[in-house]
């Protein structure tokens, strides 16, 4: 029996402020909870790692276009957010919105006492096949806040492709990781001293990296797939190098990105290994160009940054052009659960990201875990995302940087 849904309107919490930024150790994770006056509350999140507070303030200003709104007609209430917006469509902008969507659609499931999953449609699957992400850079930059062994030697990357295996895993994701006293992760992508801003990998880094990859495969042997995030740090030329060392060792993909398209299909025609792209782009107009082009044999779909109806939209259309997706999800159990949600309700996914090295109170922030066997996620089938935020546990750790 299908409740009524409420004809009520979705108020901001009266605490949002408190609501929006929780610390994950080294960086925020951003909620959105939007409440209606019938009772019923709506989770999203919009992580972003490197302007939380630019997508705090976006979801101040648009919370007041949603006061009095019916939360069921989520596609009317983006569209006029995005209208709203439109002089300065972005990013910062868009993440805000997503997570907004994501907490209204939150809200009509389970005022229709239904599951995400099963309001798309869904599901399409019993289970998601999930690849451990950032394996080794969170223990290069924050062993003591993960409670993991440092990186000291390339002996403790073996040792740490060993306990992916005895995890359970399948999969891995690594970045390019220097071990030492302390370690280090290369690449001048994101930030980095005068001189980090050419896009070239130095030849002593190349052959870290040929090291570096080689002791993960000797360590998970051949069964186990790896994948090697160069994320924006190096330019095609530079990665083709990279490309040329790593072949050998049988990647499942080398992700990588760039905001043009010739660009990457040049990479792509370039090298014997899959290329994955696309986790910042936003769009369907973004990644049109891209899908065109084919410039890249996977693409990654991130639901906190562009909201699940435009991922499902995106996801469609990668379908048409005959490619895999697979989401970019390095956020919290909530993210992992909306993410899971996605894989649900589309035909063509290749695989998901999730960290397993985090903040020992990361379990705490919300209702209900992800269900993991085996390096494979239960597809969500619980009421709304299948788990809610513990706000009580969100007080205990307040992110305020």
């Amino acid at each position: 029996m299908i409740r009524r849904p409420p004809r009520s309107t979705p108020k901001p919490s009266s605490a949002a402020s408190d609501v929006y930024k929780r610390q994950s150790g080294w960086w925020p994770f951003l909620f959105v909870k939007i409440e209606t006056d019938e009772g019923i509350t709506g989770y999203g999140e919009c992580t972003e790692t490197r302007q939380p507070h630019g997508v705090v303030g976006s979801i101040e200003d648009f919370s007041k276009l949603l006061i009095g709104k019916d939360p069921r007609s989520f596609e009317m209430l983006l569209l006029d957010l995005k209208r709203i917006s439109i002089q300065s469509r972005g990013g910062i902008a868009y993440k805000a919105i997503s997570g907004i969507e994501l907490a209204l659609l939150d809200i009509k499931a389970k005022a229709l006492n239904i599951s995400v999953v099963e309001l798309f449609g869904g599901p399409t699957r019993e289970n998601i096949r999930l690849y451990w992400s950032h394996c080794g850079t969170y223990r290069a930059r924050n062993y003591e806040l993960c409670n993991t062994p440092p990186l000291e030697s390339l002996k403790d990357i073996y040792n740490l492709g060993k306990e992916v295996i005895e995890k359970g895993y399948t999969a891995l994701k690594t970045n390019i990781i220097i071990p030492g006293k302390p370690a280090q992760t290369w690449g001048g992508g994101f930030a980095g001293p005068i001189g980090s801003t050419d896009g070239v990998i130095p030849k002593d880094i190349l052959t870290h990296l040929d090291n570096q990859i080689g002791t993960f495969r000797d360590a998970v042997g051949e069964d186990i797939d790896i994948n090697l995030d160069l994320n924006f740090h190096v330019k095609p030329e530079s990665a083709k190098r990279i490309a040329d060392v790593v072949e050998k060792y049988n990647l499942m993909w080398l992700e990588i990105d760039m905001y043009q398209p010739e660009a990457l299909r040049e990479l792509k025609d370039s090298i014997n290994i899959p290329i994955c792209s696309g986790e910042n782009l936003l769009f369907m107009q973004e990644y049109l160009p891209y899908f065109q082009a084919r410039s890249a044999d996977i693409f990654m779909i991130d639901v906190p940054w562009m909201g699940f109806s435009q991922g499902k939209k995106v996801g469609d259309l990668a379908e048409t052009f005959q490619f895999n997706v697979a989401p970019h999800n390095y956020y919290s159990h909530l993210s992992s659960f909306i993410s899971a949600s996605l894989c649900a309700v589309l035909p063509n996914i290749k695989i998901m990201e999730i960290d397993v090295d985090q903040v020992s109170w990361k379990d705490d922030l919300v209702t209900n875990v992800p269900e993991i066997t085996d390096g494979y996620m239960k597809t969500p089938s619980g009421i709304g995302w299948g788990t809610d935020l513990n706000e009580d546990a969100l007080k205990e750790h307040l992110w305020d940087k």
